[in-house]
């Protein structure tokens, strides 16, 4: 994995049609600003996807989508806690969390009422 993809020498144009066309798709959103909502949208997500496409093709695009895949299979692999183990572990949280408001709560109190004896 920590191995790079070939750079290949026509990354740069690639890179440079990718910013292309992600500059079309935001100028021709303000262009068509009186246009339907809808065919906007659909506009923007057609020309995003031609330059996610075109940006995989780059090395770096390739390496990336190396780490997608990689990381699906170690997702595959973790072991996600049951139900039950996700409601026990919740409680013993909130039951923390509010034993350690009480703690500050009575800290504050009794700072309080320290700090208005002194001051009078």
């Amino acid at each position: 994995m920590s191995a790079e993809a070939p750079v290949s020498r026509f990354d740069g144009m690639k890179w440079l049609v990718v910013a292309a066309l992600v500059a079309v798709a935001v100028v021709g959103n303000s262009y068509f600003a009186n246009e339907s909502l809808l065919y906007r949208v659909l506009g923007i997500v057609a020309l995003s996807a031609a330059a996610g496409f075109v940006a995989l093709q780059t090395a770096k695009g390739a390496s990336f989508w190396s780490l997608v895949k990689g990381s699906r299979t170690e997702i595959r692999k973790v072991v996600w806690p049951t139900r039950q183990e996700t409601v026990q572990t919740t409680m013993i949280v909130v039951a923390f969390v509010l034993v350690v408001a009480l703690i500050l709560w009575g800290l504050d109190s009794f700072l309080g009422w320290l700090v208005s004896l002194v001051i009078g």
